[in-house]
């Protein structure tokens, strides 16, 4: 294996150490470790501004350690975990995804967003595709878990939950802030860039073709923090 660790891996420790040092800062009372953790908020930004050096949003070291201190909790509130997001695995009976191009960065994805407080997760697809596409859905099943991260649908740590769904009506109608596209396309022609397609898209269309699937998820790399980044 490649001893040079890539951006994926980079992202990952980063996180995770910003992760550690701001739940550390929830729960401690002491002086002495509220200075060690900061410090160790410093060094996790430094990591991720390297791993995003050339990025077009690369932050600066100071701006992101004074983001992550701005967001610390007191005690279980401020335990950080990934933030959840809710995706829609929507298939027509002609075989067809239903696809949606984000404004913010042109990347296509099936319809996705998080997991809002006072919904179920299936709640939320239901709305999450409505709202970006203006077809209407009922949920099927839960068919993956996914690490955004490790996929590479995300530079912030999340979970995202998919769950095939079946259209029930509606017209096709992009949601005029979040989306700039959104179409129906068959599995020879989807469009580029199409984010974490390498990891998902055949697992995907299999549910969609009704095929008897378990549910994906990420396997646990040996060993965890230097296991191969692109290990599935």
């Amino acid at each position: 294996m490649d001893p040079t660790p890539s951006t994926k891996q980079l992202l990952r420790w980063s996180e995770a150490l910003a992760g550690i040092a701001r739940t550390g800062l929830g729960f401690t009372e002491s002086l002495y470790e509220q200075e060690r953790f900061e410090e160790v908020l410093r060094v996790a930004a430094d990591i991720r501004v390297h791993a995003e050096e050339g990025s077009v949003d690369v932050e600066d070291v100071d701006g992101l350690v004074e983001e992550w201190l701005g967001s610390v909790g007191k005690g279980v509130p401020g335990y950080v975990t990934p933030k959840v997001a809710v995706g829609a695995a929507v298939g027509n009976d002609k075989g067809e995804i239903l696809l949606v191009q984000r404004a913010d960065s042109g990347v296509w994805l099936y319809p996705t967003g998080w997991a809002d407080v006072g919904y179920s997760a299936a709640e939320v697809v239901v709305k999450e595709v409505e709202e970006e596409t203006g077809i209407e859905v009922e949920v099927v099943r839960l068919i993956a878990v996914l690490d955004g991260l490790r996929v590479g649908m995300s530079r912030i740590p999340l979970y995202s939950l998919v769950f095939q769904c079946r259209p029930l009506g509606g017209e096709l109608k992009a949601h005029p802030l979040e989306c700039t596209d959104v179409g129906w396309f068959p599995m020879d022609k989807l469009p580029f860039p199409l984010a974490g397609a390498e990891r998902w898209g055949e697992h995907v269309f299999s549910a969609l073709r009704g095929d008897p699937i378990e549910v994906l998820y990420d396997s646990v790399r040996s060993p965890i923090w230097r296991g191969n980044h692109e290990q599935a």
